[in-house]
């Protein structure tokens, strides 16, 4: 079994690429975007929160006043057809899961609409997340595009960061374990992170 947690991170802008309209609500609006950032209440309201209470701790950590950021989308789930590239873990399952993360334009206004800061947080993440313990984990940081309903503009143009997290195991339960280890190390990495940027910054919530 491979125990090393990988971390990488990435650029998707393409014409192509995956992008997302914030805040964002489905067709029918059964679906929508939840701000836990200022009603962490609506945590309960979370199907996939409900139905893996990890997911739930990470998004109400991110979501806290000491973070930076706020979460936007969310999902997990269950493989067990895993890739060439997986086969370095040795594992028959993957439990695997993502989150849509923007930076809180209530701490920082130019920072959800700036390349190199959404792009310097990935790399930092990746570089904090490698001098992890080791597990059979890997962690996905993708920078792309956002289109903010904003209350000055109509919609403008800014960034957003996908990240993907894969728990590697023998079945499910050990998958999962991993997972859960990796979402802890990467909460962890966020919330020491956003206690620098804050120094850095000199921003404080009100």
């Amino acid at each position: 079994m491979h125990s090393t947690m990988n971390a990488d991170f990435s650029v998707e802008l393409g014409a192509d690429d995956d992008a997302l309209e914030f805040p964002w609500a489905s067709p029918d609006g059964s679906l929508r975007y939840y701000d836990l950032k200022r009603q962490p209440e609506l945590l309960a309201d979370v199907e996939e929160a409900s139905r893996h209470p990890e997911l739930g701790e990470f998004l109400a950590a991110v979501n806290s006043e000491t973070s930076v950021l706020l979460t936007a989308k969310c999902d997990a789930w269950t493989d067990t057809e895993l890739s060439e590239a997986e086969e370095i873990y040795g594992a028959a399952v993957r439990f695997s899961s993502y989150v849509d993360l923007l930076f809180d334009g209530g701490i920082d206004p130019e920072a959800p609409f700036s390349f190199e800061r959404n792009e310097e947080l990935t790399e930092r993440l990746s570089k904090l997340l490698g001098k992890a313990p080791e597990i059979a984990a890997a962690a996905e940081f993708i920078v792309r595009r956002c289109y903010l309903h904003t209350h000055d503009d109509p919609v403008r143009p800014g960034f957003y960061i996908t990240f993907y997290l894969f728990g590697y195991g023998d079945d499910e339960p050990e998958a999962r374990r991993r997972w859960t280890v990796g979402l802890e190390l990467v909460q962890n990495a966020v919330l020491l992170l956003s206690a620098e940027l804050r120094r850095i910054s000199g921003t404080r919530r009100s």
